[in-house]
């Protein structure tokens, strides 16, 4: 890796960060500024949806003017800005602004590298790189759970976010510094990311792609800390390990899956036997929800580990597209990944406030996974009809 993609790598590690600190730093922010579970869902529901909504400008700005501008610019004034307006907030509607603001900021990081990896390294490859990327940036789910309480008690929560906007504009600039881009492909050929929408190959594997991080980012990124809360009494201690093993499990996830797409001969087999696996383990959540909270912590950790098919997902994807519409490509997948996340995630407020009407924390949660548990289990049932991806090119 040269210095502008360690860089951009650092930049998906802020983007991991930022997508699953709410669920650590939901006491102090109820504490101090009356932001609930219902207003942090649909907070954290914003930023994958404008997160989601960027990928199309992304994508075309990948193609035309390169990753260099496109993830600098945007990380710098989204990242940077976004969590500087997060120290400032005073009411819900100031995190719910924030988090906006620093959706738009971690759009291009991940789709910058992973441009540069379709477009500068051998097909065989990509995975590999690709899940090397991920696993590498889940770093930051693990610094926005154990190490993040340590961060509150010494700074507070204000002090810590304005830490985070220094750290993303310094990550920004260096990344304008270093990071290099691809030469253009050279072609009269025009197309937009209609032309990939009209392709019936990838409609199954973008439903998948759809809800395979629903599970993954409801859970570790908001859920798990109330759902300890509420239903065990856990410490704020105890929340940070709990949610450090699921880290932990999910970087463990991103490494196993892109040396799998090598070794064994079929994409489809590998990402519909991983979410399968989620489906079972989230059905065993539901069962045991209240059962003890090792049986649950090891559950959790099955959950992130299963649903880190991510990279080969788009590995599988990538096979069908064509080469001058790669940039539109990759960010089409990630629009449905985080889009429908997004989706999800704001509409799980809602189904936890439902079930939370005087039927106790436990059938709440229940729910919760249910729903989680539905939503997998559907993707998993279009994608059984895709068509396999391995040996197209």
């Amino acid at each position: 890796m040269n210095a502008g993609i360690v860089f951009l790598v650092l930049a998906y590690v802020m983007s991991q960060f930022y997508r699953a600190f709410l669920a650590v730093m939901a006491p102090a922010l109820g504490a101090d500024i009356g932001a609930g579970p219902e207003d942090l869902a649909f907070a954290s529901g914003m930023w994958f949806l404008v997160f989601a909504a960027m990928q199309i400008p992304v994508g075309e700005a990948l193609d035309r003017i390169g990753p260099r501008r496109t993830a600098s610019v945007l990380f710098a004034l989204g990242g940077g800005g976004g969590a500087a307006v997060f120290a400032m907030a005073t009411s819900p509607v100031h995190i719910n602004i924030a988090m906006m603001l620093i959706g738009v900021g971690c759009s291009p990081v991940l789709m910058a590298s992973y441009y540069i990896f379709a477009r500068s390294y051998s097909p065989a490859v990509f995975a590999t790189l690709a899940g090397v990327t991920l696993g590498i940036g889940t770093i930051g789910n693990i610094g926005s759970a154990l190490p993040l309480t340590f961060a509150l008690d010494w700074f507070g929560w204000r002090g810590t976010m304005w830490v985070l906007s220094a750290a993303s504009l310094f990550i920004a600039v260096m990344a304008a510094v270093w990071v290099r881009d691809p030469a253009q492909v050279q072609t009269s050929v025009k197309g937009t990311v209609l032309d990939l929408l009209r392709m019936p190959v990838l409609w199954p594997i973008l439903l998948m792609m759809m809800v395979n991080y629903v599970p993954v980012a409801g859970l570790r990124g908001l859920w798990v800390g109330p759902y300890l809360d509420e239903v065990f009494s856990a410490s704020a201690e105890t929340i940070g390990v709990v949610t450090l093993i699921m880290s932990f499990a999910m970087v463990a996830g991103n490494f196993l899956y892109g040396p799998m797409d090598r070794l064994i001969p079929s994409r489809k087999a590998i990402v519909l036997g991983g979410n399968l696996i989620g489906v079972a383990v989230i059905g065993m959540l539901f069962v045991f929800a209240g059962h003890s909270i090792v049986l649950s912590t090891v559950l959790l950790a099955a959950v992130g580990l299963s649903g880190a098919s991510f990279v080969v997902i788009i590995a599988h994807a990538k096979t069908f597209f064509p080469d001058h519409l790669t940039g539109r490509g990759v960010t089409l997948l990630n629009l449905f990944g985080m889009g429908g996340t997004g989706l999800v995630q704001s509409v799980s407020g809602k189904v936890y406030a439902i079930a939370d009407s005087g039927s106790g924390p436990v059938l709440a949660y229940q729910w919760l996974f249910s729903f989680f548990g539905l939503c997998l289990l559907f993707g998993c049932v279009a994608y059984a009809f895709s068509k396999d991806g391995k040996n197209i090119r």
